[in-house]
């Protein structure tokens, strides 16, 4: 979770109190939940799986290759983003054997009984030091999972820091020092057709300006368009970091990448600026019920958008404040506020 390079690049920060106008992958849509485990009181894997289950979530995404999790996930049929330590994207860029090694231990022995939906290799690292490992990381993991006959896309996540432009919409572009690891990154994509994940917070944006950006445009519960971009309206600003994130993608080469959101979510404490059980409760639940309605965006309508709350739990050993508060459930498994995943 990165929203600092959101903050700096996002340019319509001021402008989205009021209305302004300016000139597939199958099986893709649905919810999940993120689990994350930085914690040193958290629940078992195997009453994590439990508890995914009898709540009806059917994704998963875990930021590393952790086996206890990976054994209680057998035979759930919940389908998992598989995530790789940032600290391995430097082996895994240079060496194949180390990549096909890591899909041996990591996915292999799975491979029957683990529904394995994508392989993420790195989470938010562009722009940044380890940004030019990901795309050979990415090769080098895409070729071990096909020479040993599995298909499972593999992919990296990035946060909106990769956004240079992100106002409106429509010039929605990477920064120059994103792009020239991104378009790359794209372009694999983009033959390979692979989707791009993709961190999306509007909580922060309105944490970082709350005078300016609307909270009812945060928390979907808008009554009509705030932002028109062109002939098109937008209603939330969630569908707006989605579009300007395609608009980037589009100025890339990669018109044919989707987007899956690996994160998004609210903090239900830690002082932050509107981080309180109501609001987060607010936002999930208008997020789980936008996701499974399958609207889309207004760039891309009816196009369901696969999403991935963040998170399970709230986790001890993030950094204090917000970023410990981000759980639909407390430790002990009793819930911060209720989420209905049914809708």
């Amino acid at each position: 979770m990165d929203h600092g390079g959101f903050l700096c690049s996002i340019f319509v920060l001021w402008l989205l109190a009021s209305s302004f106008s300016f000139g597939t992958l199958a099986g893709a849509q649905g919810i999940g939940v993120n689990y994350g485990m930085l914690g040193n009181n958290l629940p078992t894997p195997d009453k994590v799986v439990a508890l995914y289950t009898s709540r009806n979530v059917e994704k998963l995404r875990i930021f590393n290759p952790d086996l206890n999790a990976l054994k209680a996930l057998e035979g759930s049929k919940i389908e998992v983003i598989l995530g790789t330590y940032n600290q391995d994207l430097q082996s895994l860029a240079s060496n194949q054997s180390y990549a096909t090694n890591w899909v041996q231990t990591n996915v292999i022995p799975f491979a029957n009984s683990v529904n394995f939906r994508y392989i993420n290799a790195g989470n938010e690292v562009i722009p940044g030091d380890l940004a030019s490992h990901v795309l050979p990381a990415m090769q080098n993991l895409d070729a071990a999972v096909k020479a040993a006959n599995i298909s499972i896309p593999v992919t990296t996540a990035v946060a909106t820091a990769v956004l240079g432009t992100s106002y409106p919409p429509s010039q929605g572009a990477f920064s120059e020092s994103a792009s020239s690891f991104m378009a790359p990154i794209v372009a694999f994509l983009e033959a390979q057709k692979y989707p791009l994940l993709v961190n999306a917070y509007p909580y922060f944006a309105y944490a970082g300006s709350p005078n300016e950006v609307r909270l009812d445009y945060a928390l979907f519960t808008a009554q009509g368009v705030v932002v028109k971009d062109g002939q098109l309206g937008y209603t939330n600003l969630f569908d707006a970091i989605v579009d300007a994130t395609y608009s980037a993608l589009e100025k890339a080469g990669g018109s044919n990448v989707e987007i899956v959101v690996s994160e998004t979510g609210w903090p239900s404490g830690g002082g932050g600026v509107g981080a309180t059980v109501d609001n987060a409760r607010t936002y999930n639940n208008n997020m789980v019920a936008y996701a499974l309605n399958k609207t889309g965006t207004p760039k891309r309508p009816g196009k369901g958008i696969e999403t991935y709350l963040f998170a399970m739990f709230n986790e001890n050993q993030k950094p204090a404040g917000t970023e410990q508060n981000f759980g639909l459930y407390r430790p002990d498994m009793t819930e911060v506020y209720h989420v209905d995943f049914s809708s």
